[in-house]
């Protein structure tokens, strides 16, 4: 497509692996996509294919500026539909927002559920059906498969090229007393239909374009390398790389750029493709102590530790990068870790975001903390290379 950077790849992501036996794997797509510009415009009909009449449209306030909500409302009104409004979700919502949105849905009786919006909308809506359909609370459904019951259809919309949370049949919910977050997964809460229209990007900020555009990026990276990967997983998150690296910075410089925010906007669904079929690593189990402590927003926690993560883990497993870097053609005669490292570090200071967590008001004596909770988080036990404590604090020393 004109006006998206899309280089061509030098080598196959796989081909390292084709000399040798196919690992095996079970690949199981989770649901429709429909992309293009404008396709928000078939939400009445999506809506209608599974079988909805009374849509819970959850979204956050932030949207209404941009008068999504409002659009969505009105597309499914004129087409005889209902709908209830909970736009109550937050940034990293939490099970106090799902007990809410589900309070809602059971009073208004509702039989389909669309989330709008960025991640915390999208798993806020997947919370939301977990809760209403088989009862109990969020963190009964920590982990995979524990909803016994079946869910009602959902339909995923993301304003955002960032999470990929619409396909994925996760829901990351914070425990509002432990400030952890629990990874809730069952593929009934999986969206069936997921609208992806770059029309719905035009309106991010650019801080918030480059906040989520990075966490796309690690998702990609992590996920191409971590302990889970697999030909079907590798395979998403390179093609998200390719999507993503050279087309950050278009849309910086210019947000009106309808092709290159699709080439985002489709790149974070890869990636988030990628984590569905895999896993993530330490980058993001290093962030969530840094939200949970100093309100750092994911992504530019995301930003501040993924160069140094990439550096730690590429003393493992470099070849790996090497493959990545190859691919978006950044060798430069550096091994492949560090030439995506600087590549990162490029794209944060091109967006203006920080480069140190001092620069976030991070105190150093607060490490050590920070470095025993990231241990604790999930995606630490799939990093590619085996991480301790101590390991984790180095990472953060090398962030502060």
């Amino acid at each position: 497509m004109k006006g998206i950077s899309s280089p061509t790849s030098t080598g196959n992501a796989l081909s390292s692996k084709l000399a040798g036996p196919l690992p095996s794997f079970d690949f199981n797509p989770l649901g429709r996509v429909l992309f293009g510009a404008g396709t928000l415009a078939r939400l009445a009909e999506a809506v209608r294919e599974l079988g909805g009449s009374h849509v819970l449209l959850v979204t956050d306030p932030g949207l209404n500026q941009a008068g999504h909500p409002q659009r969505a409302i009105k597309l499914l009104t004129e087409a005889g539909l209902r709908v209830t409004l909970f736009d109550g979700v937050e940034e990293n919502p939490t099970d106090r927002h799902v007990e809410a949105g589900t309070a809602m849905a059971k009073q208004a009786g509702i039989d389909i559920l669309v989330g709008l919006g960025g991640g915390s909308a999208m798993d806020c809506a997947k919370g939301i059906n977990f809760i209403l359909t088989n009862g109990g609370r969020m963190a009964d459904y920590k982990g995979h498969g524990k909803a016994t019951k079946p869910m009602l259809p959902s339909i995923g919309i993301p304003t955002t090229a960032g999470t990929g949370s619409e396909s994925q049949s996760y829901a990351l919910i914070t425990d509002e007393s432990s400030h952890l977050k629990m990874a809730c997964g069952d593929r009934k809460a999986a969206f069936r239909i997921s609208i992806l229209d770059p029309e719905l990007t035009l309106s991010l900020p650019r801080s918030v374009s480059a906040i989520t555009g990075i966490d796309a990026i690690a998702h990609a990276l992590e996920s191409y390398v971590c302990l889970k990967r697999n030909p079907v997983s590798q395979m998403a998150a390179s093609t998200a790389w390719r999507m993503l690296e050279p087309n950050f910075d278009l849309v910086l410089d210019d947000p009106k750029n309808v092709e290159a925010r699709s080439a985002m906007l489709v790149g974070a669904h890869f990636a988030g493709m990628a984590i569905e079929n895999s896993m993530l690593g330490i980058c993001h189990s290093c962030a969530n102590p840094l939200t949970a402590h100093y309100g750092i927003a994911h992504g530019i926690a995301i930003g501040l530790m993924l160069p140094h993560v990439l550096r730690f883990n590429g003393q493992t497993i470099g070849n790996l990068y090497d493959e990545l870097a190859q691919e978006t053609r950044m060798h430069n005669g550096q091994p492949g870790y560090e030439a995506i490292a600087q590549r990162i570090e490029a794209m944060l200071h091109h967006a203006e975001l920080p480069m140190r967590l001092r620069d976030r008001g991070v105190s150093q004596s607060i490490l050590p903390i920070l470095a025993e909770e990231a241990n604790q988080q999930w995606t630490a036990r799939f990093n590619p290379r085996p991480v301790t404590e101590t390991d984790l604090l180095q990472v953060y020393q090398a962030a502060w």
